[in-house]
């Protein structure tokens, strides 16, 4: 065997085996969601998106408060966590070397590694003792410290991946710096620090405990920010440890729920960033 066809031989074999790794990784994904939509679409119903839960003992009722709550505690999350974090991801990036950027990147990693329950027990002190009741505001708050740690580590990662005779060339042109970080750097990577935004995002969407110390529950719809809201992970968690089978299967439909609530979210937000890709060459080529 020449060394050409050795190498042929080992590239082949090593290709086969990251794609055998890749497959048994892909498994558990698979059978986890088959098995939630086994148990779970068949509680699928109009009475389960557009009605509140019924009485205990009673059959029948839905989530719709829990939806609602779970896409209004994100969206403050989201609001308060990723512009900070995708400011401090960038400011990593672009001067990561002084004793600030240093102090900051050991607090973001620090987070990082935090647990959720104990990121609960901090909301809880800092804003439920002293507003004297549960609320979606501390629910909010306890989701971005969730979100904020994760958006900053991929932007700063995502930016650091521009070549540097990009920027350079920007600033031979006489742009100012901050008009290179903030039109060529961050806007010419939307895409990319949005993957790393719906990761975050996915992630606390899915946690319950922050939310069983702040947000607490709600029976009905409640838009209000300083009141307790029900959120589908808490609702998911009391049906699930309930005694009533009727309830137990509610869980699985919201665990069906939650997986692509997440999964349109994601779809949405790369449509409209494609669209907006498409529509920008358009106009170019006009």
């Amino acid at each position: 065997m020449n060394y050409y066809t050795w190498r042929k031989a080992k590239n082949y074999f090593f290709h086969s085996l990251l794609s055998i790794s890749a497959v048994l990784v892909l498994i558990p994904l698979f059978l986890v969601v088959a098995y939630v939509v086994y148990k779970g679409i068949s509680g699928l119903s109009l009475d389960f998106f557009f009605n509140t839960p019924k009485p205990v003992g009673e059959v029948g009722g839905g989530m719709v408060h829990a939806i609602m709550g779970t896409l209004y505690l994100v969206a403050l999350g989201s609001l308060i966590a990723v512009p900070i974090g995708v400011v401090c991801g960038t400011f990593l990036s672009e001067f990561g070397d002084g004793k600030i950027a240093k102090s900051l990147r050991v607090a973001i990693d620090l987070l990082t590694g935090v647990p959720s329950i104990v990121i609960g027990i901090f909301a809880y002190i800092l804003i439920v003792i002293p507003f004297k009741g549960f609320s979606a505001l501390a629910g909010g708050i306890a989701l971005s410290l969730i979100i904020l740690p994760i958006v900053t580590r991929s932007t700063e990662e995502i930016l650091k991946l521009v070549p540097q005779h990009i920027k350079e060339a920007g600033l031979a042109l006489g742009l100012p710096r901050w008009k290179v970080t903030y039109f060529i750097v961050v806007k010419g990577n939307l895409k990319a620090i949005l993957t790393g935004v719906i990761l975050a995002i996915s992630r606390a969407a899915g946690e319950t405990a922050p939310l069983l110390f702040t947000a607490f529950g709600n029976r009905y719809v409640s838009t209000e920010l300083l009141s307790p809201m029900a959120s589908l992970p808490v609702q998911i968690y009391n049906y699930s440890i309930s005694p009533f089978d009727d309830w137990q299967a509610q869980a699985w439909t919201g665990a069906f729920v939650l997986i692509f609530l997440i999964l349109g979210i994601n779809l949405t937000c790369r449509t409209f960033l494609n669209r907006k890709k498409i529509l920008e060459k358009v106009t170019r080529q006009k």
